[in-house]
């Protein structure tokens, strides 16, 4: 490659200088179009940019009222979950049908989930064994072999307090099929309860009325309505070793306990036992499982409680509760 000395200008610059000016003022009106072009994508580019930002910012803000601190993704279109499918008419339908077959449900099938089958479905709980939760929930649908529909939407929460009040009513009994099949229940290993007769007549209710309405009772201590069960209870109780109690220190009391174990779970772990007591009220008594949690603070074990019931119109009530440690 030719060296070029110091100071002097390379051949293409030379003829660049012998350039007629015509040809010069020509180059620079060239260059002007392409610098205008250049800058007119410039500004194009910077204002798109802007009105990005500008609408990002403003979806941001909006997000953020909407309580929504993560970006949100567009819905999948794979297989539906078994939550979602739970609650569609036909596996409703199959759930009626198998709760109707083994006499815990005497309603239409007709795939609606109603307070009805939610009462079903505690019976069902409460004679196998499973958490109380009147609803469809996992452990409930594997005995089942049906898919769970479970939901904690306010509308869910308030059938829950339909479906202990139909039970505490004793509302659509169920068939005499059910209290024919006693059945042992898994995860126990004790001997098999003694079952009371089918009839009660100190209060003149059916056996499986008491059944109900222990199963009402059970469920309604998971009302959202803290201190729910409270309802169950006559003006003044006999509590547990605190001695009589008004109603409203007992609803007091429940809030409490509610506050101390905001989380948990009830299983009956057997049959209830019923006895006559003095003049027309009846001791119900039945074993009890139950696990709480609040945080990393557990508790679980096993009592049997007792309630006293006397009726109250055509209601029941409880006039004293108590419980000890199952043996």
């Amino acid at each position: 490659m030719k060296q070029v000395r110091f100071g002097e200008a390379p051949k293409a610059a030379r003829a660049k200088r012998a350039r007629s000016p015509v040809q010069r003022v020509q180059e620079h009106a060239a260059l002007g179009v392409r610098y205008n072009h250049v800058r007119k994508g410039v500004v194009v580019a910077v204002g798109l940019a802007v009105v990005g930002l500008v609408w990002a910012l403003h979806d941001k803000h909006f997000s953020i009222r909407r309580g929504e601190d993560k970006p949100r993704i567009a819905k999948t279109t794979g297989a539906e979950s078994d939550s979602e499918s739970g609650w569609k008419a036909d596996n409703v339908r199959a759930v009626q049908m198998k709760l109707r077959d083994g006499g815990f449900y005497s309603g239409e099938i007709d795939g609606a989930y109603n307070s009805e089958l939610a009462a079903a479905l505690t019976r069902y709980q409460r004679r196998n064994g499973l958490p109380i939760t009147g609803q469809l929930d996992v452990d409930t649908s594997k005995a089942l072999d049906a898919k769970p529909a479970v939901t904690t939407s306010p509308a869910d929460l308030t059938k829950r307090s339909e479906t202990w009040r139909r039970l505490r009513k004793g509302e659509q009994q169920t068939l005499a099929k059910t209290n024919a099949q006693e059945t042992s229940l898994p995860g126990t290993e004790q001997s098999k309860p003694e079952i009371a007769a089918e009839s009660s007549s100190a209060v003149n209710v059916s056996t499986e009325r008491l059944r109900d309405y222990v199963g009402a009772f059970v469920l309604a201590g998971l009302d959202p309505h803290v201190g729910a069960e409270a309802d169950f209870f006559a003006d003044r109780v006999e509590y547990y070793d605190q001695g009589v109690m008004s109603h409203e220190k007992i609803r007091q009391d429940l809030r409490r306990y509610a506050k101390r174990w905001p989380e948990r779970r009830f299983w009956l772990a057997g049959d209830i036992t019923v006895e006559p007591e003095n003049g027309n009220r009846v001791r119900v008594t039945f074993p009890l499982r139950y696990e709480l949690r609040k945080g990393t603070k557990r508790s679980s074990g096993k009592i049997d409680k007792t309630l006293v019931l006397e009726p109250a119109g055509e209601d029941l009530q409880i006039v004293a509760v108590n419980e000890r440690k199952a043996e």
